[in-house]
């Protein structure tokens, strides 16, 4: 697919805009990998581990009302983890280590991020078959997700079980 070679050289470019970058990875909402340019770690656990924080890091903001998602940082002790939107189906995440600038990383997260969009929904545009990314285009291939009319990267609601201890009424005792 033309979009993965794409999004790759737009990952490679990121490298070399933020020196203490030291992973990157591009994956639809869903968990597939679009395109990753990450020496060590597992692509493919990343994109589901990406996808899972996107469904709810899109619970919390729509909870706390505070609109669409946008981006979600973490950070650990030896760096950080950056996820961006990439348009309503796809999704950047950022690996840098401690030394980066979170400003940075920032600014040049969501300029990546919204180039990638670009080049999906090209893509889409082009091939609307292949409207998911990650996804083959054989003729043969006639899966469907689930549920299309569900927002890709969300989760269910789940409402919390009422308390079973009742408070006794009080006996003037």
């Amino acid at each position: 697919m033309a979009v993965e070679a794409d999004v790759l050289s737009e990952l490679r470019r990121l490298r070399t805009r933020i020196p203490q970058l030291t992973g990157s990875l591009a994956a639809s909402a869903d968990g597939l990998v679009l395109a990753q340019d990450l020496p060590d770690a597992e692509s493919e656990g990343l994109a589901a581990l990406t996808a899972a924080a996107l469904g709810v890091a899109h619970r919390m903001v729509d909870t706390a009302r505070r609109g669409e998602f946008c981006e979600l940082l973490v950070r650990g002790a030896d760096g950080y983890v950056a996820t961006y939107a990439a348009g309503p189906s796809a999704v950047l995440t950022l690996l840098a280590d401690d030394r980066a600038n979170v400003g940075r990383l920032h600014l040049e997260g969501r300029r990546s991020g919204a180039r990638i969009a670009e080049l999906v929904a090209a893509q889409a545009d082009a091939d609307p078959v292949a409207h998911t990314p990650g996804r083959t285009t054989a003729a043969s291939d006639a899966t469907a997700p689930a549920d299309p009319g569900r927002t890709l990267g969300t989760l269910p609601l789940r409402v919390p079980q009422q308390s079973r201890h009742r408070l006794r009424p009080d006996t003037g005792g």
